[in-house]
């Protein structure tokens, strides 16, 4: 799977540590993956730690399951609404196919029969449209969603309301029509630069779809935020080909760049591989393989961490901010609705697969579209009860470090010791010296300036004064960022043992 949004996961499963190697992060996505203290124009100052979900959630996702065919890495939700040969159809066809348009429907009941949390008239700041791919919907149809949820909700006076949109499957004019219902953030799903690793990863455009997306966007008035998506760790994927795609990416201008490691997923074309062998004459033999991280032909671990490196040093050289682990933006263009999940904020969610947090709760939607209509017809009538897992404290400490340490402006010391107990920081902070004096952590004041590893030290001898110099710590860029999981695994285990 390429992309992970946290309303596609019911609950942050628990680690246990792995051994150390230098690997990046999978391509996952935290995109649908309440917005934090951020505006559009001050994105470089620190947001709020992340913290106990506040009551009234003020971000939305929803989700377009629509796609012209399945990519080989997804495991995701989604109708794909190709001809059964797999070719992908014509934006004709698609624009109409009568599923799309009962899907909304059913979109739109989930919505009006969705309770806001609280009546203290938190109006939504941002909406995410995510898939599948949600720029095959008709215009129409995604501002009857944004009415239903002004209608529900409310919306701020200026919404951060992005949409994922593939090249192929959009015209100038489609894009002038989004713009003009209220789609003011896109996210370009380019993945690569080379025709054969867009064949190879099964992506339904070519390059030259991407260029004319590129300068759809570009040239799109009243459109100045956007995004590009890139994947590295390919099939046959080199550091040539990846240093072609970073240089095409810059050229682009894009405001923000998500950059992904692939992850092979069980149950996607990746994950099980078909080969005919033919022996004979009317004689063959299938089998089956999937493909192995890390093995021919997919990058070694250290290919897959130089690509990661590379990406932190071209994109850093041409002026974006490394603000998440797979995340890069231009000053004030940082995506308020991800920062959602990076501050542990509760949000609404709607459509197949989806799953909303509020109140400290995560819940999900059927997968499949019978049984989410189903649910959705239960919601109606008043019978629907959800199974779903409040969160305990050890459950939203965990939450806290993965996502804090997933940020530039990393882990509140002083917060978490006030949410989780003093001892639980000591514990973690204790946990964490051999990698600060390592440098894969660094320590940082209240102004986020780095401090020498001695410092941390030495905090960490006073115990009654925890956070009194060092306030915060955070993963270097990029070798921290590169083994974030095994470094946020060893948080878990100190605290739920």
């Amino acid at each position: 799977m390429l992309r992970l949004a946290f309303p596609l996961v019911s609950h942050l499963p628990p680690w246990k540590p792995p051994p150390i190697r230098p690997r990046p992060l999978p391509a996952r996505r935290y995109a649908a993956s309440a917005t934090a203290t951020i505006s559009s124009s001050t994105t470089s100052s620190p947001p709020s730690p992340p913290s106990l979900p506040p009551l009234s959630p003020s971000s939305a996702y929803v989700h377009l399951p629509f796609c012209r065919k399945r990519c080989h890495y997804c495991d995701f939700p989604i109708v794909a609404i190709g001809s059964s040969s797999g070719t992908a159809p014509s934006r004709v066809e698609v624009a109409d196919d009568p599923r799309i348009v009962d899907y909304v429907r059913l979109l739109l009941r989930e919505v009006a029969v969705t309770r806001p949390v609280s009546d203290d008239g938190v109006p939504l700041e941002t909406v995410f449209f995510g898939g599948g791919t949600p720029s095959l919907v008709p215009p129409l149809l995604v501002a009857a969603v944004l009415d239903a949820l002004r209608g529900r909700f409310g919306l701020s006076a200026c919404p951060e309301v992005s949409i994922e949109m593939d090249p192929g499957t959009f015209d100038a004019a489609k894009l002038r029509e989004l713009v003009g219902v209220g789609v003011n953030r896109v996210s370009l799903g380019v993945q690569a630069f080379q025709e054969n690793l867009l064949r190879s990863c099964g992506r339904a455009h070519g390059v030259e779809e991407v260029h004319e997306a590129v300068g759809i966007v570009t040239a799109c008035e009243g459109l100045q935020n956007w995004s590009m998506d890139l994947i590295s760790s390919l099939p046959n994927q080199t550091e040539e080909m990846w240093e072609e795609s970073l240089r095409c990416t810059v050229d682009a201008r894009p405001t923000h760049v998500s950059v992904y490691d692939l992850q092979i997923e069980q149950g996607t074309k990746f994950g099980q591989i078909h080969i005919h062998l033919f022996c004979a004459p009317h004689i063959h033999v299938l089998v089956q393989f999937g493909y192995t991280p890390g093995v021919f032909p997919l990058p070694s671990d250290t290919e897959s961490a130089n690509f990661y490196k590379i990406a932190s040093k071209r994109l850093s050289e041409a002026g974006y901010n490394h603000y998440e682990i797979s995340s890069y933006s231009k000053p004030g263009y940082g995506c308020k609705h991800n920062l959602t999940y990076w501050q542990n904020r509760p949000f609404y969610a709607f459509g197949l697969g989806s799953a909303s947090y509020i109140n400290g709760v995560r819940y999900s939607r059927p997968r499949r579209m019978k049984e989410y209509a189903e649910w959705v017809q239960k919601l109606e009538d008043g019978t629907w009860s959800h199974e779903s897992r409040s969160s305990d404290m050890k459950d939203m400490a965990m939450d806290v470090v993965m996502l804090s340490l997933r940020t530039a402006w990393g882990l509140d010391l002083q917060s978490f010791s006030k949410s989780f107990g003093k001892s639980m920081a000591l514990s973690l902070c204790n946990t964490f010296k051999p990698f600060v004096e390592s440098g894969l952590i660094i320590a940082m004041d209240m102004e986020r300036q780095a401090l020498p590893h001695m410092d941390f030290g030495l905090d960490l001898q006073n115990e009654g004064d925890l956070g009194s110099k060092v306030a915060f710590i955070r993963l270097s860029d990029p070798d921290g960022f590169l083994l974030s999981n095994e470094l946020i695994s060893l948080a878990f285990g100190v605290i739920s043992p």
